[in-house]
């Protein structure tokens, strides 16, 4: 279905799925230099203003992503007339022991109908085009490589003699993991410079495109210095940022974010503490009310700040050497 009555059916689902990629790619990067900020998140913008660097590649991957999540998911949940189970395969063997049945998430609607709405706002024809279908491309190619399969036993009284299997959308978190592995191992494509809109420059555009594997990112540029401001390119810089040095269930990442956004950006890690009040011991009192306390505590944070003239010089020698480091 396409036209305006494909847009009336579907773009609430379409508007709520790339929502839900904004959110993630702010979970998922929250700790690192780039956090996803708000001029980031535009799609499609004049190219003089496009980003075609590794992080442009991942938020056009987890938008993409985001959207055919959600028509999938809103299918199976019966929102759309035209869309039901993907019962393709049932009654094939899928594997010793196991047939296709059930109700399948139905993907390959999802994946239609977001390609026909994400790719629809890249109009142009150029590298950067090209970059950013290939990474909406590897946004689907996610959530259909992360799918999981369930399975119900068959067999005389609880035995599995066989089983019946289907395939289900996983939790979201999971495409995001998947898509930031990605991220990290991004291919960089050299054809910026002289690839423009002639027949010839197409051509070799997508002859270059097509060697790569639809699953993995790409992009055009190097990434800028996310340490510093840079008001041109909507840059903060880290400093002011909360990083992260103790408490429970910490990753290793989470543990190092001071490092990582303070040390190694020049800045000194500053400590600062803060009385919250909250609600506590609450009390059900019959009949019919709810007693609470109010409780004090005190909660440590810590934030980038700019060190002071002595140290800053060293720190500046640091990243400096690690600079060199990271180029032999």
């Amino acid at each position: 279905m396409t036209g305006p009555k494909a847009y009336l059916i579907y773009s609430s689902s379409v508007a709520a799925g790339a929502q839900s990629g904004i959110e993630e790619c702010k979970y998922q990067f929250e700790w690192d230099r780039w956090n996803c900020p708000e001029r980031a998140l535009q799609l499609s913008t004049h190219s003089s203003l496009r980003s075609a660097n590794r992080e442009a590649a991942f938020v056009h991957a987890i938008s993409s992503a985001g959207v055919m999540y959600t028509l999938t998911r809103n299918c199976s949940l019966g929102d759309f007339d035209n869309c039901g189970c993907d019962d393709s395969r049932n009654g094939q063997r899928g594997g010793h022991g196991w047939l296709w049945g059930g109700c399948s998430d139905n993907v390959g609607f999802g994946e239609a109908i977001s390609k026909q709405f994400v790719d629809a706002l890249e109009t142009g024809q150029d590298a950067r085009a090209a970059m950013n279908l290939h990474n909406n491309e590897a946004g689907r190619k996610a959530v259909k490589g992360t799918m999981q399969r369930t399975c119900k036993c068959h067999g005389v009284s609880g035995s599995c003699t066989t089983q019946t299997c289907w395939l289900q959308l996983p939790e979201f978190r999971e495409v995001g993991n998947y898509l930031k592995e990605k991220y990290h191992r991004a291919i960089k494509v050299d054809l910026l410079r002289g690839a423009g809109n002639s027949a010839a420059s197409r051509g070799a555009i997508a002859e270059t495109f097509s060697s790569i594997s639809r699953k993995e990112l790409v992009h055009l540029e190097d990434s800028p210095d996310y340490c510093l401001e840079n008001r041109t390119l909507g840059l903060a810089g880290t400093e002011g940022r909360e990083c992260l040095k103790k408490g429970k269930h910490l990753t290793k990442w989470e543990k190092r974010s001071c490092k990582r956004l303070c040390g190694e950006c020049g800045l000194a890690v500053e400590e600062r503490r803060a009385e919250t009040i909250s609600s506590c011991n609450c009390k059900f009192h019959w009949c019919c009310a709810v007693k609470c306390e109010q409780c004090r505590k005190t909660v440590t944070k810590y934030y980038c700040v700019k060190r002071t003239r002595g140290r800053a010089e060293s720190a500046g020698a640091r990243r400096k050497n690690l600079r060199l480091r990271k180029k032999h």
